[in-house]
């Protein structure tokens, strides 16, 4: 047997191995209860109980940080993690720039992902009959056309509009997966270049998505939406041209 094989065979024993220990822990996180930011047994513990060896306990821990399972305080100990698209951000952004190298557009393909989520969620609100009394919203319109006056809308203005407008769905999961699309979004932006756009522009886009959730129109509000979108399509193929 060559030792390129032998490694292989190491490697993917190991690989294994510390799977197995990373379901073990999450096995353990849910037959105990634990939430979000309870405290977890601590390293020695977990090899006692889970009678693994600490350098595989280790590697799965690792992993499992990566990922927002656990929590690791240097100094203060070990937690159950709060949900984290931050890996799946990571892959989304990195696989976008090599498509990119490739002739391919995933960034193009992501934002038409986000859109058809937008055009949908933005219906559950107004036929959920959430679409009227956000005060929040309508703070953050005002902001946004100010901000417009002054010749910019920052990307924060924009992105905690598009947060609040699905805020009456009660559904944690949203915010968290449009939050990983846009983050995807704005980094791979610094790789394009520079395309002008009026900051009038992107407030009456808005102004018109804020005005059909207003007045409950359902049609209207998928429909400026769609126009939305279109204008970030269209800055895509600019940049990229």
């Amino acid at each position: 047997m060559t030792a390129g094989r032998t490694r292989g065979r190491t490697t993917r024993g190991r690989s294994s191995r510390t799977e197995e220990v990373q379901q073990r822990v999450k096995q353990l996180i849910l037959e105990r209860g634990l939430a979000v930011g309870d405290p977890m047994p601590t390293e020695f513990e977990l090899v006692e109980e889970l009678d693994v060896s600490r350098n595989s306990l280790r590697e799965a821990l690792k992993a499992l940080q990566a990922v927002g399972i656990v929590e690791i305080r240097h100094g203060f100990g070990m937690y159950v993690g709060t949900m984290s698209l931050g890996a799946l951000v990571d892959e989304l952004t990195f696989h976008a720039r090599i498509s990119k190298q490739q002739g391919r557009d995933d960034l193009a393909h992501l934002v038409e992902i986000r859109e058809l989520l937008e055009r949908g969620l933005i219906e559950q609100v107004v036929d959920r009959g959430l679409a009227t009394g956000n005060t929040e919203l309508d703070a953050v319109m005002r902001r946004m056309e100010e901000e417009a006056a002054a010749g910019l809308v920052t990307p924060e203005t924009d992105r905690l509009f598009h947060e609040l407008l699905y805020r009456p769905l009660a559904n944690p999961i949203v915010n968290r997966l449009l939050g990983a699309f846009w983050d995807v979004y704005r980094t791979l932006q610094h790789d394009l270049a520079p395309v002008a756009q009026e900051a009038a522009e992107v407030a009456q886009r808005h102004r018109d998505i804020y005005d059909a959730l207003c007045a409950a129109d359902r049609q209207a509000a998928v429909a400026a939406m769609a126009a939305h979108f279109k204008g970030i399509r269209d800055r895509l193929r600019a940049a990229g041209a």
